[in-house]
């Protein structure tokens, strides 16, 4: 979905589902990790077994759950960001946050971390298992939505969405199914989303950016409302449940639907209750550059976040190691560059 084909119809375009979904601009990338992870040990690391894996890039599945890039701990140990935006959003278990400029975090259970990188920073994000005796599931979404080329250099910031401050909407269609909608970003009828980093692009008035995690129990009808412009680009992921009716097209399970945002968009679940992520944004339109973890516009800005990198390492890492955790019995917090701490 790099592009939309030009249609008059409502849908677009219906793609399946791989380990990476497309996107369209503004996103750049969007994962869904859903690991059946085991009881954990004293190191807070699988209590099972994990020689047989590829330490360092464990992305099998094996057994429903992978380490990732982690050797003893699961997840992905530091490593750097500049020009764009991570959108983590824990549906089960937790994430502990570690960055080099000294913030750390421990959240999950319905929380949202939303990270401008801007310029630079180096972060660690590992899944501490903390339950000794039962299996410790995690399930999270990871969004990376772009920065405008004139805010590709500003200054890292996270801000954090706890899971009982988010908006919720709830519709009971006129057979009494309900269809609740989180909002995590993006105004949709009378619920106003949580304010994003002050520099993100979701902070542009004429960004449209929402994204929306539907529920619809089997059966239920809803209809998502248009979009602010034309030019909006939204996609639906269905990513539980059966399938679901989108204007009319049945969608199954681990597709992506792209449709029209300038019209209403009604959806009726299938047999099962059925979950939906939606991302919409009006497009960037600017080039885009990418190595790896750096999205830049053009080549040469590449170069010299590669050699900020190596120079500055993005303010260091005053981690005692590359893949921090926050202890067996933090509960959720997060600390912030300027030392303020708050709890959900």
């Amino acid at each position: 979905m790099a592009s939309l084909p030009t249609s008059t119809g409502t849908i677009l375009q219906v793609v399946p589902l791989g380990p990476r979904w497309p996107t369209v601009d503004p996103f750049l990338f969007c994962a869904h990790h859903d690991d059946g992870y085991p009881a954990g040990d004293e190191a807070l690391a699988p209590a099972v077994p994990i020689s047989e894996r590829d330490l360092g890039q464990d992305f099998s599945g094996l057994d429903g759950w992978s380490m990732y890039h982690g050797l003893t701990v699961p997840g992905f140990p530091g490593h750097p960001h500049r020009g764009f935006e991570t959108v983590t959003y824990v549906r089960r278990g937790l994430i502990d946050h570690s960055d080099s400029l000294g913030a750390a975090a421990r959240f999950g259970e319905g929380d949202v971390q939303w990270l401008t990188a801007g310029k630079g920073i180096v972060h660690a994000e590992m899944f501490p298992l903390l339950d000794r005796d039962h299996p410790n599931p995690l399930e999270l979404f990871q969004i990376w939505l772009n920065l405008p080329a004139a805010d590709k250099l500003v200054d890292p910031h996270f801000t954090m969405f706890w899971d009982r401050e988010l908006p919720r909407v709830r519709h009971v269609d006129d057979a009494g199914r309900v269809t609740e909608v989180t909002v995590v970003a993006g105004v949709l009828g009378d619920a106003t989303p949580l304010p994003p980093p002050p520099s993100s692009y979701a902070a542009h008035a004429r960004s449209d950016v929402a994204i929306w995690h539907l529920r619809l129990e089997p059966g239920a009808r809803w209809e998502l409302p248009p979009a602010a412009g034309p030019d909006t680009a939204r996609v639906l992921y269905v990513f539980e449940g059966d399938t679901v009716r989108v204007a009319g097209t049945e969608v199954a399970k681990d597709h992506g639907v792209a449709v029209r945002a300038d019209v209403p968009v009604t959806l009726v679940a299938g047999p099962e209750q059925v979950e939906v992520l939606v991302l919409q944004g009006r497009p960037l339109g600017e080039p885009v550059a990418q190595y790896g973890p750096f999205v830049m516009t053009t080549e040469a800005e590449i170069e010299q976040a590669l050699a900020d990198y190596r120079e500055t390492g993005f303010g260091g890492w005053p981690w005692p190691d590359e893949a921090p955790t926050h202890g067996a019995d933090r509960p959720r917090f997060a600390r912030h560059v300027d030392g303020r701490v708050e709890e959900p």
